[in-house]
């Protein structure tokens, strides 16, 4: 199980997305106003940090993604099913640009003098989506090298 390459790179995706819930992922600027985003919703850059507009679908997709990277791990035994969980998370970190998209023009709105400025945990959902897609390969690598085992015996 912890030998085989595919356990680091489940592992990384699921420390990964879990950092996204501590550091910010972007500063925006609407208007006048300036808003910092974070996992926990989008708060005012004033002394102190007033939450505008709470984003807890966030905080659970992140959870879910990270909780169903940490489970794949420990389904060594049935590799099939290993490789559903990768690729359903991987669809689910899809899910959380989309979301993040969708509340990002939920709350600018229809402003014309909008500013997006991206921070560097804004890309490790994007890392943990790369090291999803290597850890299915190696997975079905292994998968193949059973099945022609079997087929030798």
């Amino acid at each position: 199980m912890i030998q085989r390459i595919q356990t680091v790179y489940l592992l990384l995706v699921s420390l990964l997305n879990l950092a996204v819930l501590f550091f910010p992922l972007a500063i925006i600027r609407s208007g006048e106003e300036f808003y910092t985003l974070d996992a926990t919703g989008f708060n005012t850059m004033t002394t102190p940090p007033e939450l505008v507009y709470p984003t807890w679908a966030l905080i659970a997709l992140i959870a879910i993604i990270s909780l169903i990277a940490l489970i794949t791990i420990f389904l060594y035994k049935k590799r099939m099913l290993q490789i559903r969980f990768c690729i359903f998370n991987s669809v689910l970190m899809l899910a959380f640009y989309g979301l993040l998209a969708f509340l990002v023009w939920k709350v600018t709105g229809d402003v014309a003098d909008f500013h997006f400025g991206v921070r560097l945990a804004l890309a490790f959902p994007l890392i943990a989506l790369i090291l999803n897609y290597l850890a299915i390969r190696n997975i079905g690598a292994d998968e193949v090298l059973v099945r022609s085992l079997n087929r030798l015996r």
